[in-house]
């Protein structure tokens, strides 16, 4: 089993910028926290953009589906931001089958050391080997289908909607 990693900005990868005071993209962090964790996986990184979820587009979004209907690869974990990942799951749910795609993020950079974002990279890579086909949302230790999941700001985390 194959799992292609897609990276796609967020938080995730996201560091600080010691001069404008700034969060900023420069390199995905992926790479390092695999070869970190020692992980075995049989995996291919793609980085397709890097972009906060804010920022992303319906074209981007658009590029994400393509790129999953186009994978040879039937297991697939999408890093993305926060923010709006409800909707690329939305989008991805309503027109992929015969897949089983993991979206996951943080809600702290990787590169501060105390991010949420090792922790549900590691969830991710489980789950999208072990849940059936779907498209589902994993934060926290958790997983939710694509089509039951909110997150709630008050709180800062994933939940079910009903």
């Amino acid at each position: 089993m194959q799992i292609k990693i897609l990276i796609t900005g967020g938080t995730f990868d996201k560091t600080y910028n010691e001069i404008t005071g700034e969060l900023q993209f420069k390199d995905t962090h992926l790479p390092e926290m695999l070869k970190t964790a020692r992980s075995r996986l049989p995996i291919i990184v793609r980085n397709i953009m890097m972009v906060d979820s804010l920022d992303m587009t319906d074209t981007d979004r658009q590029i994400i589906l393509n790129i999953c209907k186009k994978a040879e690869e039937k297991h697939i974990v999408i890093t993305h931001g926060t923010d709006t990942m409800e909707q690329t799951a939305r989008l991805l749910g309503e027109n992929i089958r015969e897949k089983t795609i993991v979206l996951t993020g943080a809600l702290i950079p990787f590169a501060f050391g105390s991010s949420d974002g090792f922790f549900n990279l590691g969830s991710a890579l489980s789950f999208v080997q072990a849940l059936p086909e779907g498209v589902y949302i994993a934060m926290n230790g958790r997983y939710f289908n694509w089509d039951n999941v909110r997150k709630n700001r008050e709180l800062g985390i994933f939940e079910a909607i009903r």
